[in-house]
């Protein structure tokens, strides 16, 4: 081969090197990409999944505070009561 044939050759095996390299690289790019939309996706289902936890744990909560609500409220009557019935027997009056 002459001298011009084997510089064709080298050039086109350096070019066709660096073409491999680019698509490498566009394939990478592509997976990262595809890697991304995945995790993504991932952070949504999660994001979701935690906010209709957060609205179970608040309606929980809900529910608790207006248990507890209603017992102080019963229980206040419950001390008045009592207070009553001890006032009134210790009363000499009504003795």
């Amino acid at each position: 081969m002459t001298a011009a044939v084997d510089d064709a050759l080298r050039r086109l095996e350096a070019s066709v090197v660096l073409l491999e390299a680019a698509v490498a690289r566009r394939l990478d790019a592509e997976h990262s990409q595809g890697d991304l939309e995945t995790e993504l996706a991932l952070m949504r289902d999660d994001r979701a999944r935690l906010a209709a936890e957060l609205d179970g744990a608040t309606a929980r909560l809900a529910d608790v505070q207006s248990a507890a609500d209603e017992v102080e409220h019963r229980l206040g009557r419950a001390i008045g009561t009592v207070e009553g019935v001890l006032s009134r027997a210790g009363d000499p009056a009504e003795g």
